[in-house]
This record gives structure tokens, sequence and C-alpha cells, in this order.
């Protein structure tokens, strides 16, 4: 395996799982394997004590598993003819199967300045820990667009009561996948943190001191080019595949410039499989290639190369992308897409929202849920979701109308659900069957 991420150590697993004698390599740059970069925004907020906590397993578990980990070690050549990888400090090592994993960078700001230090791209937890003291004592920051990551340290920087910024080039946050109006109160509530947004607006470039380091932005947006002094700026560019090897090596790659696989994560080259970030897999419904999917996605995947790769068989289909995450004071989540990506791909649909409660009105610590969803106009079959409510039961709801939506689901069928009543975990009338109930009757009138 290249790459000892939720893929890589996934996949190791899963040859393990086909074929307990199998010899298993896991190449890594990084000093450590299968943490969780996706708590580090937590443990910069404070929500989580400590980047220890993020280690899934000390490194003896995986010498105690079979799985051969070679860390701070470069690959840095594949040659799928001869089934071999050169490997920095060990020369060209030979491969039965090989299983790339090499994950994703942030896409390049594109501007002047990106050399400069006080930019911080969140990735390594060992940087993590060094980052968080220089958080500590940073007054002012900005974050580079907001992303997912970027929704995350917005409100973590907030919380340690740094004076936060974010810029960005949409009008509203999260632009590229969530709808405005489910947005829109997580914007206000970064206004009650504290947050400044500057939304429409362009990054020109990072300027420094004499010493190279971090001294303010240079932006263009609806109030014309303006310096902003800031000391730290959290890079939050989209993910981008890092597939420079796979690219090499001559591995097809796709339209997101991620690697081309098929059900059971084969790439064209014979032998080799890839899982992750590197990759990209079609949508369920539109079959659109996807690429920077989450955690979980990249670990299955990494568990059907592995297991594919073991001798073993097994698929990964097309997906239909649960989604979720704390953003402000709220929590956002939904399944397949929204308004926006529908209305950007010309997707017809019935729309049904409902607003409802996430447990009986008179229980303690109650909060409000809105809950939007998309089906086709004519069979009503459910074909995306979006919300945001208080934080209880996002997740859930978001992975059960992924489901919904797999195995076509009607507005209908939402409508008529039975769902749990008990005060202090369920109200009397489900969300979801008040927004189905809603489209039912949209689509009824034309």
């Amino acid at each position: 395996m290249i790459g000892g991420g939720a893929a890589g150590l996934g996949s190791a697993g899963g040859v393990k799982a086909s074929d307990p004698t199998a010899e298993v390599v896991v190449y890594t740059q990084f000093e450590d394997v299968a943490y969780s970069p996706c708590g580090i925004p937590y443990v910069h907020g404070g929500e989580i004590e400590s980047f220890d906590k993020l280690i899934l397993a000390g490194k003896q578990a995986y010498v105690d598993a079979g799985i051969d980990v070679h860390y701070e070690t470069e690959v840095s050549a594949i040659d799928t003819a001869a089934k071999t990888v050169t490997v920095s400090g060990e020369g060209v090592i030979k491969y039965d199967n090989l299983i790339i994993a090499t994950g994703f960078d942030y896409a390049d700001p594109g501007v002047p300045g990106t050399e400069l230090s006080g930019l911080y791209y969140v990735k390594n937890i060992r940087r993590a820990a060094e980052w968080d003291k220089v958080i500590s004592e940073t007054k002012r920051a900005v974050v580079i667009e907001a992303s997912p990551l970027g929704l995350e340290m917005v409100t973590a920087l907030a919380h340690r009561g740094v004076e936060t910024h974010v810029v960005d080039p949409n009008p509203y946050a999260l632009a590229m996948m969530a709808d405005p109006d489910i947005m829109a109160p997580v914007q206000d509530s970064w206004v009650e943190m504290g947050a400044h947004l500057h939304f429409n607006t362009t990054l020109e470039a990072f300027l420094g001191d004499e010493n190279g380091k971090l001294r303010a932005i240079r932006t263009s947006g609806p109030d014309g080019s303006v310096e902003l002094p800031v000391e730290l700026a959290v890079v939050a560019t989209h993910k981008t595949p890092n597939n420079t090897l796979a690219e090499a090596a001559g591995i097809k790659l796709g339209s997101t410039g991620g690697i081309i696989v098929d059900e059971r994560m084969k790439t064209s080259a014979p032998n080799v499989w890839a899982a992750g970030d590197a990759t990209e897999i079609p949508h369920g419904l539109t079959g659109v290639p996807l690429q920077g999917l989450t955690g979980s996605h990249a670990y299955a995947q990494g568990k059907v190369a592995g297991a594919n790769a073991g001798g073993g068989d097994r698929s990964y289909r097309a997906v239909y992308v649960p989604w979720g995450t704390p953003a402000g004071k709220w929590v956002i989540g939904g399944a397949s897409f929204g308004e926006t990506t529908a209305t950007a791909l010309g997707i017809p649909y019935v729309l049904g929202v409902g607003e409802g409660i996430s447990r009986a009105r008179y229980y303690p610590g109650v909060q409000k849920i809105k809950i939007k969803l998309l089906a086709e106009p004519k069979t009503l079959r459910l074909i995306g979701a979006q919300m945001v409510g208080g934080g209880e039961g996002i997740k859930e709801r978001a992975d059960f109308l992924a489901t919904a939506i797999k195995f076509g689901l009607t507005l209908r069928d939402l409508a008529a659900m039975e769902n749990v009543y008990s005060p202090a975990i369920g109200a009397l009338n489900e969300p979801i069957a008040t927004a189905a109930t809603n489209g039912v009757a949209n689509a009824e009138k034309g």
C-alpha cells in the first residue's frame, strides 16, 4: 500500500481478512498512520482535549496484526509492467498486488505569497500540534474558503477567541454543495460568535514582512481591493487527488483527476488497486464522478480494494453521499444533492420543506430541525435532501435519507413513514414526514 490513511490501513486489513498469510507492507511519508485528521479542528476548538485522542491504535498494534508499516518513507515511482515501486532508502521493490491510497492535497491558492510562514494546511497530526501553539498566540486569523474544513476551522478559531475572518469567492458558505437557506443560520451564528464573513471576495495575495512571515492578505470584493492584517491563514481550499505517481505510471485518471476504478476498486493497470481520495466514484443517480469524499468512504473503499487484492471478491458501488458536520452553532447535513446542485445539473425536481423539533416541545434541550426533500416530478422518487438543526438526529437522518434514495423510496413512502415517539428522544411528528407530505401537496398542485 502507498499511503497510511483510512484507505491505506483499511486496505491492509482487507488483505489480511482475505489472506492472513499475505505479506502486507504499507509505505507512508508521515510519522504516524491511522489517526483521524477529521478530528484535528475539534482539538483546535477545544472540544477534544488532546491530539493523542485522534490516534486509533499504537504502532505495535500493526506489528501484531502482521502489517509492516514503513514510516517517513517516500515512494518515488511505480512501474506497472515490472510490478515494482521505487522506495527512498530501499531501492526497487517487487509487488504482487499494489494498492494506491495516496490521498489528497489542498488546491494551490494560485496567488503570490504561498511560500510565507503562517500558512496552515490542516492534515498532519504532528504539524497540527505545533500549529495549535501558534493558534494560542494568534489574535487575527483568516480561513481561505468556506469548504467543509473551512466551516470547522472558522468555528474552532472563534471558539478559541481568535478574531476570525473567512474569505470565499462564492456568495455563501459551502456553496458548492449546500443550499443558501441551509447555510443562512450557520452564517448568522458565526457573526454571533464574532467571525467576519467576506463572501463574493477573491484572495489576491498573501503579504509578508521582512522576515518572510505572513502579515496580511489582499483581497478584491464588493468593497474593492482590501488589505486585511492577519497573523495566520488556514488554507482550506478544495481537496485535489494526490496522483502524481499514478499519472506518471500511466494509470488512467478521470475528469476530477481521481483514479478511475471499477466496482472492485481495480485500476486500469494489472494488479493495481486504488482507494480513498485518490480515486473518483460515480454518483448513484447522476453518474457524475465524485472525488474527495469522507473518511468513512475511504475506509470502506480500502476494505474492498484490500479484500480483492488478497484474493477475495467484494464490490463498492456508486455512492449517494450522506454528509453532515457541525458549523457555527448548528449542524448541517444531507444526502445526494440539494437545490443548488440539481439546478446546476439541469435536474427537474419537486420540493418539500418541513420544520420540526428533535424531541417533545416540553422536554429540556429540544432543538429545531429544517428538512428539504427533492423528488422526481412524476414518480416522486426521492433524489436529494438537505437539513439544518441544533445537532440531534442530523447524522442519522442523513444516513437514512441516503439509503432511501438508493432504494427508490418516494415522498409518499416517507409521508407515511413510522417514527419513534418518546418525549426525551423523538417528537410526535417526524420532520422528514412533514417535508414529504408538503412535497406531495406541492406535486399535486402541479
